[in-house]
């Protein structure tokens, strides 16, 4: 009996011990990183040094968001894989009842910053559904396991968790408890902290902007985001092309297509006379750049312009963009002529 109360309570200790160290491994409270931003931002309205620490003893890494910020979508899936996911009539007909609810405040949106109703309203719809899903991890959680334990990225999630503690104070946000995506992102349109601080704009003139719950901020802030990013008033998005095999220069086209940079730089008039030629006859002055995707029916060309370009600034994927776009199109449509049949 006394041989096994010892060893039971050799036991117990290793198991103790063992978890404390578990805890003490997933804990970011001793890193010297978070202890500099604690500093740096203690003198802060509300951000006490103490409550910091007390905030962040309750962070702990998170690996299922490492795992998922490894194998995002735009990346692992092709276009035909890709584009069902958002482009389907569930999102559209919501798409469109959302439109309905917030008729009166696109438009205002739209007369204020000249950005078109259906790429605001296809923005909230691919990024949560019109506000249904906007994300199930603790944002604290998100930065903190990013700014730590993603080298990758790091100085950048960790300047995005600084901003993010600077919320409370700018925009009211509760930044213990708010929930958003695996990055971080928050609210309808889900802007990260930085683009909360430069973007986001109080558009229905309550004196606070608040994106995570209040729908007419979201609307005039993803607009203003547009904006600021260069959008066109009344410029096309994509035109779809095809390759004129009677004047193609193959070497050429292989050359132009899917470049690396995605701003346009070359005028359409320039792939018109290398063999890829405009369905929807965009002016030959337009800069545009070149996509090859792989759709569910084979190979498809795109021309995409300037405003295709600010949409990938939300998202740097063409995937993400021509989703986006084709959303838009598609509510667009069914809210003037109907579902098509």
């Amino acid at each position: 009996m006394r041989f096994l109360f010892r060893f039971l309570t050799v036991y117990l200790l290793f198991f103790l011990s063992s978890s404390s160290n578990a805890e003490d491994e997933n804990s970011y409270l001793q890193r010297p990183e978070l202890q500099q931003l604690i500093n740096k931002v203690s003198d802060k309205p509300g951000l006490s040094k103490e409550r910091l620490e007390k905030l962040f003893s309750t962070v702990k890494r998170q690996d299922s968001i490492l795992e998922a910020i490894a194998r995002p979508a735009e990346k692992t899936k092709t276009w035909a894989e890709y584009r069902p996911i958002f482009v389907n009539q569930q999102r559209i007909n919501g798409g469109i009842e959302f439109w309905k609810q917030h008729r009166d405040t696109l438009t205002r949106a739209e007369k204020e910053f000249g950005v078109a109703p259906e790429i605001v309203v296809a923005i909230i719809g691919v990024e949560t559904r019109y506000g249904q899903h906007k994300g199930k991890y603790r944002v604290l959680d998100a930065l903190s396991t990013l700014a730590f334990d993603y080298p990758p990225r790091s100085p950048f999630f960790y300047k995005e968790l600084e901003e993010y503690l600077l919320l409370e104070d700018y925009a009211g946000i509760d930044i213990e408890n708010t929930l958003g995506s695996y990055a971080g992102a928050m609210g309808y349109g889900q802007f990260i902290s930085s683009s909360y601080h430069n973007y986001a704009v109080d558009f229905d003139g309550d004196g606070k902007i608040d994106l995570i719950n209040n729908p007419v901020d979201a609307i005039g802030s993803v607009a203003n985001y547009f904006a600021k990013h260069g959008w066109i008033k009344n410029e096309p998005v994509a035109s779809r092309a095809y390759i004129d095999d009677n004047i193609a220069d193959k070497e050429e086209l292989a050359s132009l297509i899917n470049p690396k940079e995605m701003k346009p730089e070359l005028k359409v008039k320039h792939f018109s006379k290398a063999g890829l030629i405009s369905q929807d006859r965009l002016h030959g002055k337009e800069k545009v750049t070149a996509y090859q995707l792989n759709g569910q029916q084979g190979e498809e060309y795109w021309l995409c312009t300037n405003n295709f370009y600010v949409i990938t600034r939300y998202n740097h994927s063409r995937l993400y963009a021509m989703s986006v776009y084709q959303l838009g199109e598609m509510i667009k449509i069914q809210m003037d002529f109907g579902p098509i049949q």
